[in-house]
Formats: structure tokens, sequence, C-alpha cells
């Protein structure tokens, strides 16, 4: 089978999973949300950074991309799924390519709605306070946002395929993003810039002072997610279904 038919059976699995949607439609609700009641606080700080306060919605939102690139492969877990997948596409790689792609453009797309959408809260609440971004900036926080979002799906999609759990992917990134990422960021210094999340985040802040800037973080991100896939895929085509 060649892989656009393979492609369109995967993306059918999102699309009739509701857990899938829902956890896209969370995504779009919980980072507009934040950062609507972000930017109605209006901070004096001489070094307040009206980008990131606008966007700081991602930071609770990218929990639903987390979700929604984890379930999308434990999904294939349960009730023997995996066997009739790859009982449909023997080509163990080309079916992990479609499932990686069903995954990375729906997050890549409603991720830039979320984020435009986001903005445009955030900066209704910040008023003058944003006035000082350049159009540049804002497109960059937007596109960078989206991107970071798809990156972390797919980082937690090749976790689940190497770990064959969504519960283990998601007990293990959940606290590490909310909890053990900001206290080793506290304790390491420059090294914490590297970690995945952290990292990627620098796309959505208007000033940077650390190591990486918002591109290059986006690609140490992306390195991240590089590796976990490949772990997946090799989960996918050395382990029994």
């Amino acid at each position: 089978m060649s892989f656009v038919p393979v492609l369109h059976t995967e993306w059918l699995k999102i699309r009739t999973l509701r857990s899938l949607p829902g956890a896209l439609l969370a995504l779009f609700a919980v980072t507009t949300a934040f950062s609507a009641v972000a930017g109605a606080s209006e901070d004096s700080d001489p070094e307040f950074d009206p980008l990131s306060m606008a966007l700081s919605g991602v930071l609770p939102g990218q929990i639903a991309a987390i979700s929604f690139g984890a379930m999308a492969v434990s999904s294939e877990y349960h009730g023997g799924a995996l066997r009739l997948s790859l009982a449909a596409v023997p080509q163990r790689g080309r079916w992990f390519a479609a499932k990686v792609t069903a995954i990375a453009v729906p997050t890549l797309l409603v991720g830039l709605v979320t984020a435009f959408t986001a903005l445009v809260a955030g900066r209704a609440g910040l008023g003058s306070a944003a006035s000082g971004l350049t159009a540049a900036e804002q497109v960059r926080g937007v596109v960078g946002c989206a991107i970071y979002l798809m990156l972390m799906a797919l980082f937690a999609a090749g976790l689940t395929a190497l770990l064959r759990s969504g519960v283990a992917t998601l007990s293990v990134l959940i606290p590490f993003i909310l909890v053990v990422s900001f206290v080793i960021g506290d304790a390491a210094g420059t090294v914490a810039d590297f970690l995945p999340d952290r990292a990627g985040q620098m796309v959505i802040h208007r000033t940077y002072d650390g190591t990486l800037g918002p591109w290059s973080g986006l690609m140490v991100t992306a390195l991240w997610t590089a590796v976990a896939l490949l772990a997946g895929a090799w989960s996918v085509r050395r382990r029994d279904a």
C-alpha cells in the first residue's frame, strides 16, 4: 500500500476517536483562556515581556498537545489495533511515518489558529503595554508557538511508541514539564536551556539573553523530538505487535 492511502487511514482514526479532536479543542481553549487571563494582569516590571505574556497560555496548553500525541499512538496498543494496522500495512516504517504525519499536520494547523487567537486575546488584555510589539515579533511568536506545540506532540508520540503506553508517557512528561524542568532550571543554569520544553519556549519571548535564541531553541526541541521518534520507530519495527 502506498503512503497516501495509509495516511488517509490514520487521519480517519484520529477524526473518529473522540478523545483526539477533544484534545485539540482543549489545546485551543486552554491556551486562549490562559493568555487572556495573563494579558489582563498588567505588569509594571521594567523587564516585562509582552510577547511571552500574551502567549503564556502555551505553557498549560502544551499539556493538551502532549496528550494528543500520546493518545494517538497509545490507541494502537488497545484491543489488538496495532496488529490489525500492521496486517493492513506490513511496511512498519511506512505505517509509523503516516501515523506521525497524521499527528503533526492537525497539531500544527490548530497550533497556528490557537497561537494567533491567544496573541489577540493577550494583547487585548495588555492594552498599551503591548503596543511596542512589531509585526515580525508577533509573526515569529505565532509561527514558532505552533511549531513548538507540534514538536511536543510528536515528542510524546515517539515516547509512547517506545514505552507502548500513553499513561507511562504522560506520567513522565507532564511532571517533568510542570515540576522537574523548573527545578532543574533553577539549579543547573544554562544547561537547563537545552531541555526540550525550555529550549522551544524561547520562541515566544521577545528578548532572550541565554545561550539559545528563538529558532536555535526550536532546533534543540526538534533534535529531542527526532531522537524520540527514531526510538519509537525502532520499537515499532523490532518489537512484536
